[in-house]
């Protein structure tokens, strides 16, 4: 099934996303009903014509799309390396109006997170004229521009020369407050999320009925209190903001040992309760809203959207509505389910507080402590891998994979 994600849609998220709709075109997805058919025509981003040049009062008498054939280039506009020569860079077009800048190979590394934040703030400081937004993932950084005033043409470039100025990333130290939040383990909120999930969509999904005793399974642990005790002792630190919404992060733990890892729901919940807390492969998510969801339930907390924006509330800064920033570590203590309510009922009457620290975070230290427990790191890592393949071999054993193929 395809998906349109307009600007109602998260900032980041699981979709594939192989084209994208021109900003000139992107009105007609309004006029869109259901039953109407769409075909998607290719064309060059050099010739897509400005928002600017399809006004309002054109665009009734240009329905139909105008191309010679699109770009033949796999989307990759160019490529650089690093300052230091260590990782490849590369420039993806998303549309004419959007450049996606990727580092290195897809796997988990903080110091990919650190380059694109350097990225990001030299970006900035800079502020390009025609530059209008940037998102940040795990290893990249999305550029959004207005393509009248600042061309893809002459946008990558302009990245090129930035990245050659940017100092190494073991050299990034930036600010990183500690942000403990009360967690309801297990909550009954996420219990009912399960058994709607059973009722309507899938009663034999592996991670039926219970999502924990799934984790445990898939990362080798001895018990579902293995669980409880690496999700309480973990620091979370937050990559990404705006995954299913509402400044929902996207946060891993920075010691390796704590990472537990799982497949998603597929296909996946038509309803998740707001602010549940799940896993979904090596990171977690808090939902800022109620809506339709993949991760692996461990609980639940209090709210990360400040609804009475902009009415303010203790934790919460007065220029935006989120609660967490980039690169904060999220600790957990735990409540019961009656003792949250209570705390989900002050933080929406305005009566809530969040326990913050101020902090520092250093990518050098960090490697420090990595290289200081590199062997214990690694045998762990390994058994979680082992009990993986051997969940997997389950899987297959029950005809799990023949079921997603036949579907």
């Amino acid at each position: 099934m395809s998906s349109l994600l307009g600007p109602d849609g998260p900032s980041l998220g699981g979709f594939v996303c192989p084209v994208t709709v021109t900003a000139a075109d992107r009105w007609k997805l309004g006029q869109l009903a259901p039953g109407a058919t769409i075909r998607f025509v290719p064309v060059r981003a050099s010739e897509a014509p400005t928002p600017t040049t399809v006004g309002p009062a054109r665009r009734a008498s240009i329905p139909a799309v105008f191309s010679r054939g699109g770009d033949e280039d796999d989307g990759i506009i160019a490529g650089t390396t690093s300052s230091d020569g260590s990782t490849t860079v590369t420039y993806r077009r998303i549309g004419d109006d959007n450049v996606l800048v990727e580092y290195g190979e897809m796997r988990l590394d903080l110091a990919l997170r650190a380059r694109a934040h350097a990225l990001h703030h030299a970006l900035e400081q800079h502020r390009p004229d025609g530059l209008i937004d940037l998102t940040p993932g795990i290893r990249s950084l999305q550029v959004k521009v207005d393509p009248a005033r600042l061309p893809q043409s002459r946008l990558v470039p302009l990245l090129a020369e930035l990245e050659a100025s940017l100092p190494a990333a073991q050299d990034l130290v930036v600010p990183s407050r500690t942000v403990r939040l009360p967690l309801s383990w297990d909550d009954p909120a996420t219990r009912e999320a399960i058994e709607r999930y059973m009722h309507g969509v899938r009663a034999d999904a592996p991670w039926c009925p219970w999502n924990i005793e799934f984790i445990r399974r898939m990362n080798g642990l001895d018990s579902v209190e293995d669980v409880h005790r690496i999700v309480y002792d973990a620091e979370y630190l937050v990559l990404g903001l705006g995954d299913v919404y509402l400044g929902a992060p996207v946060a891993t733990p920075l010691d390796p040992r704590h990472r537990l890892v799982t497949t998603k729901y597929n296909p996946a919940r038509t309803w998740t309760p707001e602010n549940a807390v799940g896993i979904g492969g090596a990171y977690l998510c808090i939902y800022g809203m109620e809506g339709p969801g993949g991760y692996q339930f461990v609980g639940r907390t209090t709210q990360i959207w400040n609804h009475r924006h902009p009415l303010t509330a203790q934790g919460f800064e007065p220029e935006h509505p989120w609660l967490l920033r980039f690169f904060d570590r999220i600790q957990w203590y735990p409540v019961s389910a009656d003792e949250l309510l209570d705390l989900r009922a002050d933080m929406a009457a305005g009566r809530g507080r969040v326990d913050i620290t101020d902090g520092m975070f250093s990518l050098a230290e960090h490697e420090q402590f990595l290289a200081a427990n590199a062997e214990d790191i690694a045998a762990t890592r390994a058994a979680m891998e082992e009990a993986r393949s051997e969940e997997r071999e389950r899987w297959a054993a029950a005809g799990e994979f023949v079921r997603k193929e036949s579907a």
